[in-house]
């Protein structure tokens, strides 16, 4: 029988027994493959084009494992929402690190496998629809060219699932540069195994930063790398209006990839202050606050290296203090770079409020943050296209292609328009920079309820893979698709749950 050319090792499991739990596979009754990532799969080495989609579902649903898998839970600790609690994959397997051709290195994990040791009283089991939502998600954050854990397949496993109501179970393949966690130290540290704590320090340090392996202090070296990583990571972030929902220390990786879709979604209306999740009450995690949270979970990170960092605690927290503190201008940094792309410009300087201005007026014209941008994108590409001695009154206008302005947009523009223009290359330049960081097309929530409603009630998957199709690509207008870049309707505000 073939296991699509899996080529698996398990350096992972070489880590100390702290750190996981080996764990089967739930036998399921009748697995059924929904989606499968033929793309990713090609990436990835995998040959699935040999196999029928019953024998793709056995596969996906871990019926039949290939025969160098070793399933294995993994331990981990988290603060969720400020507290901290010993975790661990409650539902989730992974079977080894499959080498692509190219020589990179790629978890391969199932959500939604059935219960584990760390299951704390959970079924270990997920829905169709969650894990949809996760594959369309992140990989439309793929196509935004942010960095994320990404989905390989989908396979309805043919038993129910008790929620609030009972729900068609499923199971999702998860790729992931790796599944080292802020909370994977944090549980080394909490179990006070110093031996564990060095040892997992070496093996993320070898797996994510090789050049630092034989650094003087690798546990300062590591703090230093996250941090570098997290705030190029958190600008990308802000930069396509995502708000992740659920920044748990557990929900952070060493990687700098983006995990775990459960409550998050993105901003149709700019407000800072976007917030999704349906327990997040005070605001934790919302859009505005997502640096500061990440900068926190940085210094629980710091935290458990402490007594990694420096056998003197004084000097161990100053040179933390230090790394931690950091983070903001590296998160400044990258938010100038991202901001200066969209609006078309070389760089920002850091006293250059143009950007920030933008942000103050369409927050009080309470406009749509995807599509201003796009439109802007949209205008320089037209006066870039018109010849100067073509130019008329209507045309010269920078807004041409906004209905009604505010006098306070008219004004900025101005500015705008006056800044492009004395920038060498002009709009010529601004144009490639602008059409590479605003998208045309996001997972707008109202479509994203729409699809997976579609494919869960009706079993209807036309909807979602089209969707699918426009947000792998999503900076490319695609004709007939006007309604992909639309907002949805202005109604109650948008919930998400943490269901996946």
């Amino acid at each position: 029988m073939t296991h699509l050319n899996w080529r698996f090792d398990h350096s992972y499991a070489q880590l100390p027994d702290i750190f996981h739990v080996g764990q089967s596979p739930k036998q399921v009754h009748h697995p059924r493959l929904l989606v499968l990532n033929r793309s990713l799969a090609k990436c990835l080495g995998l040959e699935t084009g040999a196999l029928d989609e019953e024998s793709l579902a056995r596969i996906f649903s871990g019926q039949d494992l290939p025969p160098d898998a070793r399933p294995i839970a993994q331990a981990y600790a988290g603060h969720q929402f400020g507290h901290f609690t010993m975790l661990g994959d409650g539902r989730a397997l992974l079977l080894g690190e499959h080498l692509a051709p190219d020589g990179r290195r790629f978890d391969i994990q199932f959500k939604g496998s059935g219960p584990t040791p760390f299951s704390r009283r959970g079924d270990g089991l997920a829905a169709v629809g969650p894990m949809l939502r996760e594959y369309l998600v992140s990989e439309a954050m793929h196509g935004l060219g942010v960095p994320t854990t990404r989905a390989l397949a989908v396979v309805a496993t043919g038993d129910r699932v008790w929620r609030e109501e009972v729900l068609d179970g499923a199971i999702l393949t998860r790729v992931a540069s790796s599944h080292l966690r802020v909370g994977t130290f944090q549980y080394a540290a909490a179990r006070q195994d110093p031996e564990a704590l060095a040892a997992l320090i070496q093996y993320a340090l070898s797996r994510h930063d090789p050049e630092l392996a034989q650094a003087d202090n690798p546990a300062l070296a590591l703090l230093e790398s996250v941090t570098r990583r997290q705030a190029r990571l958190i600008a990308q972030w802000m930069r396509v209006g995502f708000v992740h929902g659920v920044m748990n220390t557990d929900n952070m990786t060493i990687s700098g990839e983006t995990i775990d879709y459960g409550p998050c979604a993105f901003m149709d209306v700019f407000d800072p202050k976007t917030v999704f999740s349906s327990i997040d009450h005070a605001g934790r995690y919302s859009y505005q606050n997502q640096p500061a949270m990440a900068q926190w979970n940085l210094a629980r990170l710091a935290e458990a290296l402490l007594s990694q960092i420096d056998a003197d605690p004084d000097k161990a927290v100053s040179k933390a203090e230090k790394v931690v503190h950091g983070f903001k201008p590296l998160y400044l940094d990258a938010l100038r770079e991202v901001m200066a792309a969209k609006l078309g410009l070389a760089s920002l300087g850091e006293n250059e409020s143009i950007a920030d201005d933008l942000l103050e007026v369409m927050l009080a014209d309470k406009v749509d943050y995807t599509l201003t941008f796009a439109r802007l994108t949209s205008a320089v590409r037209n006066k870039e296209q018109t010849p100067v001695q073509e130019r008329t009154a209507t045309t010269d206008s920078i807004l041409s292609d906004f209905e009604r302005p505010s006098p306070a947009m008219s004004d900025w523009a101005d500015r705008w328009q006056a800044r492009l223009e004395s920038q060498p290359g002009g709009y010529g330049s601004a144009l490639p920079r602008m059409q590479k960081a605003n998208p045309l097309y996001i997972p707008r929530n109202h479509l994203v309820e729409d699809v997976l409603e579609q494919a869960t009630r009706k079993r209807d998957f036309e909807p979602l893979l089209a969707f699918l199709a426009v947000l792998q690509d999503p900076y490319t207008e695609h004709e007939g698709c006007e309604a992909y870049a639309e907002p949805g309707a202005r109604e109650e505000p948008f919930v998400t749950f943490c269901g996946t």
